[in-house]
């Protein structure tokens, strides 16, 4: 497994979810109810890709101490 392509790719998924954070909060025609409710669906998405990754990277971790 490679973990180094995975994490590139789940760091670019990031980055283009901190971009479209970064749109929400700079709209000023959203009140904050509004805003929170479009960050929300961001911030879980987020949160999610770092477990997975965090899951990846300890599967591994795993794989190669019972191979050792």
């Amino acid at each position: 497994m490679n973990i180094d392509f995975i994490e590139a790719k789940i760091g670019e998924i990031l980055q283009d979810l901190e971009d479209q954070a970064m749109k929400c909060v700079m709209d000023e025609s959203l009140d904050k109810k509004s805003t929170n409710l479009r960050m929300k669906p961001i911030l879980s998405t987020k949160q999610i890709l770092l477990n997975a990754l965090e899951s990846i990277k300890m599967v591994q971790r795993i794989s190669q101490e019972n191979t050792k």
